[in-house]
């Protein structure tokens, strides 16, 4: 879902002294410890201080996920970390490549009534829409109701699906083909992000 890494250099954003820096090396021993302790710090913060949400919601688009990826990206997606990367990510695909999400997304809802609902685009869904739902995912995973967002961005990913797969077998072989494969790979991602909803409410994602 992302583009290539740009040659960009950007300021470390501090979210406040007693947090783990983000963006930091660790070692690879100690890497998974560092992503849980980071996400969860996120979380925390987000939650906790008024004003920290916009700045998280910048992080992506001030650094790019190449830095989160390195602490997030190899989490499982039954874990905190790997969820927040998801969602990061999901933000990055939909704000990069708004008119081809629009497109599967519109696609999709025809077929996909009920995950088209539970998403909550905005009708008719174009570019804008679909970076909108992106920002308020994310905006509510911090603020609000964290499964609910999760939910929300796993029937997003459905629709996209759902519209990938069904204008498949209209297309070139070869186009045709790497939308079944990126169907997939999105089905995936919702079914990841519905079991980590269903673990949140449990309280065993961590």
């Amino acid at each position: 879902m992302t583009e290539g890494r740009s040659e960009r250099h950007h300021r470390r954003p501090q979210l406040r002294p007693d947090m783990p820096d983000l963006l930091g090396d660790p070692d690879p021993a100690d890497r998974t410890a560092v992503a849980h302790a980071t996400a969860a710090a996120v979380l925390q913060a987000a939650r906790a201080e008024p004003g920290t949400t916009p700045r998280l919601l910048e992080l992506a688009d001030r650094i790019g996920l190449d830095e989160i990826a390195e602490l997030w990206r190899g989490s499982g997606s039954d874990t905190l970390p790997g969820t927040l990367w998801s969602l990061y990510l999901l933000r990055s695909w939909v704000h990069r490549n708004g008119t081809e999400a629009a497109r599967v997304f519109a696609v999709g809802e025809r077929v996909a009534e009920v995950s088209t609902a539970v998403a909550g685009v905005a009708h008719p869904p174009g570019p804008d829409e679909v970076a909108a739902l992106g920002d308020a995912v994310l905006t509510s995973a911090f603020t609000g109701d964290f499964a609910v967002a999760l939910e929300r961005a796993g029937a997003f990913c459905r629709v996209v699906a759902a519209g990938r797969a069904h204008s498949a077998d209209d297309l070139p072989e070869d186009e045709g083909e790497r939308q079944t494969r990126l169907a997939r790979g999105n089905l995936r991602m919702a079914e990841e992000l519905e079991r980590a909803a269903a673990l949140w409410r449990r309280n065993e994602l961590h």
